[in-house]
Parts: structure tokens; sequence; C-alpha cells
């Protein structure tokens, strides 16, 4: 890996984390961790939003779509990893502060489900709200050192064109 994405990390983390900081920006950070594993945070919002509107006479058809495109978004990022098979980070300047099932850095499977589910979130919604908890997942994964910033982004772009593709499938199927 290039120096430079790992002195960028570095300075993220330098950003970030301070005496001051560490405990809550980490606890923070973890606890996005959990939520994002596997994506099973969003399936679960997925689940909330359908057994709402369920009960409220609406459709849940939007928040089934939702997880369809976390799940898919998910999966497409595992499969990708196992191809590129890029090593996390191992900078000896860089803290990890969680740890992960697998080695594999890139692309990042929490910003990759993260930006599906809330494409699919702010879709919904009718609101880009939703939209700025992306850059919040992706900043814990810097923070907690666990990726490099190309994995992130890189999971962004697959994470939102998920999203469409199924967006788009789910309209053809309707018609």
């Amino acid at each position: 890996m290039s120096g430079t994405e790992a002195d960028v990390l570095v300075a993220v983390q330098d950003a970030l984390l301070t005496d001051s900081s560490d405990r809550a920006v980490l606890g923070a950070a973890r606890g996005l961790s959990h939520f994002g594993e596997h994506a099973l945070g969003w399936f679960a919002l997925a689940g909330a939003g359908a057994a709402v509107s369920a009960a409220r006479g609406r459709s849940a058809a939007p928040w089934v779509e939702l997880g369809v495109s976390a799940f898919t978004a998910h999966a497409a990022s595992v499969v990708l990893k196992r191809i590129v098979r890029r090593q996390r980070p191992s900078d000896p300047r860089i803290r990890v502060g969680v740890g992960t099932p697998s080695r594999l850095s890139f692309p990042s499977s929490h910003a990759t489900s993260t930006a599906a589910a809330l494409t699919a979130l702010s879709r919904i919604t009718g609101s880009r709200l939703p939209l700025a908890g992306v850059p919040v997942m992706m900043a814990s994964r810097l923070v907690l050192g666990v990726h490099y910033p190309t994995d992130v982004l890189a999971g962004v772009a697959l994470g939102v064109a998920t999203e469409k593709t199924v967006h788009r499938t789910v309209k053809e199927i309707k018609r």
C-alpha cells in the first residue's frame, strides 16, 4: 500500500482521536461497527420499517427494497473483497480499534451496505437527510483503523450503484 493512503489515515486518526475525545469517538465508532456488521443493523431497520408500514396499512415494499439493497450491496462487497484481496491497514502508526471478521479491506462492506441502505431510506422518506449518515460510517471505519480512504470511497460508490440497480429492477418488475 502506498504511504500516501496510510498517511491520510494517520492524519484522520490524529484529527479525530485526541486525549479528550478518544473514549467518546471510539465508542461511537465501535457502535457503528457493530450496527453495520454484515449489514445486520440495516436489515433490522428494513424489518421495523416494513412492520410499521404494514401495521399502518401502507405498503412494506419500499422497506423490503431497502433490505434487499443492503443485502445485495453487502454480498457484492464480500465478493469484490475476495477478488481484490487487499489487506487491511498494517502501518504501525495506525491504531486499530476493533476486530474484523476478515483481513480483507477493499471495499469497506460497512460503507457499501450503509450507502445502499441510506440511499434507499432517502428515497423512502423523500429527504436527503439520511444521506448524512454515509460520511459518518465512512469516518468510523477510518477512526477504527480498519480501512484505507479508498476502501470506504469505493464502498460508497458500490453501495449507491447497487441501490440504484435494485430500485430500477424493482420498477421494471412492477411494470
